[in-house]
């Protein structure tokens, strides 16, 4: 285990107890604080005794300082979830759901998996204006060749040209998933039991918060409760730029001359994959419905969330095939074990490699 995560669990573990770097100090009996503070900035190492001693204090498994593939203190989480979702509940998924991203970091670095060292951004500020992000969004599609379709082609594009991983998880209901940043690498997690447009929507919406980070930080729990003034516009400007990378404008180029019409509506938002309501929104945007029509208009008429009534949802499956690829690599490369994967994925060995098959992956020698 590197010295430098070794010190960032540390730090984290202090700083969530609540305790100062004088009385971590005092507990591992150090002569001076800047001991400590070489341990957190990883330019010094634990000894076995200190991490012991930090083991015991704590009341933490050896685990927290010794799993390669944790991303404790290290990453930030936004996460999309109805306001009465618990919050205990998110802590203990935002753990689980950090080892799999953790995991595919190390395995796919160790098995030579291109992680872009370049993190992409958006130039946009939270002084920019709801048309900027439409225009990124614009762009963003663009640059991604995502076709006449975008949310088909949507998160491969993001894991290909991004280096963006996109993981389509079992989540409780009430949480739809969230966006992840951690040194270079940038991960979605989408709730895979959502509506079609739901789950699109989510998507490019989480992928505004990993291309704008730095500049407009997203909050921990985007539910809507206590966001200021600065923070929902920042919420807005994504929807604005979702819209635009699910239902760019030249798709309606040869719009309808009534394109209030319920059935018209439905169906392309059906193929687009989008819900009707945000199809109906996104033409107010583009000046081919009237905003006062748009208003008084029956949404009782429009089907949700980008599926017809009736059909059966396609659910994606588990995780992702990029994701899986490289977790298949590592085992055959001998990263990992059969065993700690199927762990780690809370599987059992056979569901495994019944993973492994759906996703057309080869399995692993041995299994």
């Amino acid at each position: 285990m590197p010295s430098a995560s070794t010190g960032i669990r540390l730090k984290a573990l202090r700083e969530q107890r609540g305790m100062s770097q004088e009385e971590l100090s005092r507990l591992f009996g150090f002569d001076h604080r800047q001991t400590l503070q070489q341990i957190e900035a990883g330019q010094r190492k634990l000894s076995a005794e200190e991490l012991v001693a930090a083991v015991q204090a704590f009341d933490v498994p050896l685990d927290y300082f010794t799993n390669p593939f944790l991303i404790v203190g290290e990453a930030r989480f936004s996460w999309r979830r109805d306001a009465g979702t618990s919050v205990a509940d998110l802590d203990a998924f935002e753990r689980k759901a950090g080892e799999w991203i953790g995991a595919y970091r190390e395995l796919g670095l160790a098995t030579g998996e291109p992680i872009s060292p370049i993190a992409h951004r958006l130039n946009l500020t939270r002084a920019s204006s709801y048309e900027d992000a439409t225009e990124a969004g614009e762009a963003v599609a663009a640059f991604l060749g995502l076709g006449d379709v975008p949310s088909q082609g949507l998160a491969q594009a993001m894991q290909e040209k991004m280096s963006i991983l996109v993981l389509m998880v079992d989540v409780q209901t009430g949480i739809s998933g969230a966006a992840c940043l951690v040194r270079n690498l940038g991960a979605v997690l989408v709730n895979r039991h959502e509506t079609p447009g739901r789950r699109n929507y989510d998507l490019a919406h989480e992928l505004f918060h990993i291309l704008t980070w730095d500049a407009m930080p997203p909050e921990r729990l985007d539910d809507g409760e206590g966001s200021g003034k600065l923070q929902k516009r920042v919420e807005q400007m994504a929807e604005k730029f979702a819209s635009a990378v699910l239902m760019p404008a030249r798709l309606f180029e040869d719009c309808p001359g009534d394109a209030t019409d319920p059935g018209w509506i439905n169906t392309t938002a059906t193929e687009l994959g989008v819900s009707a309501k945000a199809l109906k929104w996104r033409l107010v945007d583009l000046g081919r419905i009237d905003r006062g029509v748009a208003l008084a208009y029956d949404d009782g008429l429009l089907v949700d969330n980008g599926g017809l009534v009736g059909r059966d949802r396609d659910v994606p499956l588990p995780f992702g095939r990029h994701f899986t690829q490289v977790v298949a690599e590592g085992i055959e490369q001998g990263y990992v074990s059969v065993r700690r994967v199927a762990a780690l994925l809370e599987v059992t060995i056979d569901e495994l490699g019944e993973l492994f098959d759906a996703h057309g992956i080869e399995r692993p020698f041995g299994m």
